[in-house]
C-alpha cells in the first residue's frame, strides 16, 4: 500500500479529525522529503475552502512543506455560527480545536515525526498564537495573515514559536492591532507590511508575496536548530 508520504505534493487526502463529540473535516497534503508540515487556522465566517488559504497552501507544498487545511467548526456549528457569529470570535474554542488536531498529526504514522507549524487568517492568527503558546516547543513557527494576534491576550507573552505577522499596507486598523501584538511577542518575531494590500489581500500579486514570505519563513524555521 502507498503510504501518504509517497505520495505527490498534489495529492491531498481527506481526513476527520475527532474532536470531542464532533469530527472535522479536513484535506492533508505532504510531498515528498516534507520539511514539516503547517497546519491554517481559518478566519472568521471561513472553512477549508478558503481560496486564499488553498492559494498559499499549495505554495507551501511546492516548496517541499505539507499541510493540514481543515474546519474548526463542525457542519452544525458553522450553521450556528452563520446566524449569531458568536464563534467564530471564540479564540479559546478555536485554539482548543487547533491543538487536538495537532495532537491528531502526532499520532500519525506519516506526519508523527515531522516539526509543525501554524498559518493563521484573520481571528485564526489569535487561534493560531493561543494555542501555540499553549503547546510550547512541539510548534516551531506561526504565520498571521491579516491576522487579529490582539485577540490572542496574555498568552502572546508565552509564545515561543518564531512568529511572522503580514499586514496589508491599507489595511490601517489591523496593523495597529498588529503593531501592539508584535510589541507584548518576546520570541523570534518580524512584522512585515505588504504595500497595496487590504485586509483579504485581494489585489493582485499581494497573496503571491504572502505565499512567499510564509514559505521562506517555515522553511527557515521549522527544522530543528543546530
Amino acid at each position: 500500500m502507498t503510504s501518504q508520504a509517497e505520495k505527490s505534493s498534489g495529492a491531498g487526502r481527506a481526513v476527520e479529525i475527532p474532536v470531542g463529540a464532533v469530527r472535522l473535516a479536513g484535506e492533508l497534503t505532504i510531498p515528498q522529503g516534507a520539511a514539516g508540515i503547517v497546519l491554517f487556522a481559518h478566519g472568521s465566517g471561513s472553512s477549508r475552502h478558503s481560496p486564499r488559504n488553498r492559494f498559499v497552501a499549495r505554495f507551501l507544498c511546492d516548496a517541499g512543506i505539507g499541510t493540514l487545511l481543515f474546519d474548526l467548526l463542525s457542519l452544525d456549528e458553522e450553521a450556528v455560527d452563520a446566524r449569531t457569529a458568536e464563534l467564530r470570535f471564540d479564540i479559546g474554542l478555536l485554539a482548543g480545536r487547533l491543538g487536538e488536531a495537532t495532537r491528531w498529526l502526532r499520532r500519525q504514522p506519516d506526519t508523527g515525526d515531522l516539526p509543525f507549524g501554524y498559518f493563521g487568517a484573520s481571528t485564526g492568527g489569535a487561534a493560531a498564537l493561543v494555542a501555540a503558546a499553549a503547546l510550547g516547543d512541539e510548534v516551531r513557527a506561526v504565520v498571521s495573515r491579516g491576522g487579529r494576534p490582539d485577540l490572542a491576550g496574555d498568552a502572546l507573552e508565552a509564545v515561543r514559536a518564531a512568529t511572522l505577522l503580514l499586514v496589508g499596507g491599507r489595511d490601517e486598523p489591523v496593523i495597529r492591532m498588529n503593531q501592539e501584538a508584535y510589541a507584548r511577542l518576546s520570541c523570534t518575531k518580524t512584522l512585515t507590511i505588504v504595500p497595496g494590500a487590504t485586509h483579504l489581500f485581494e489585489e493582485p500579486g499581494t497573496l503571491e508575496v504572502v505565499a512567499q514570505h510564509a514559505a521562506a519563513w517555515f522553511r527557515r524555521h521549522l527544522p530543528q536548530p543546530v
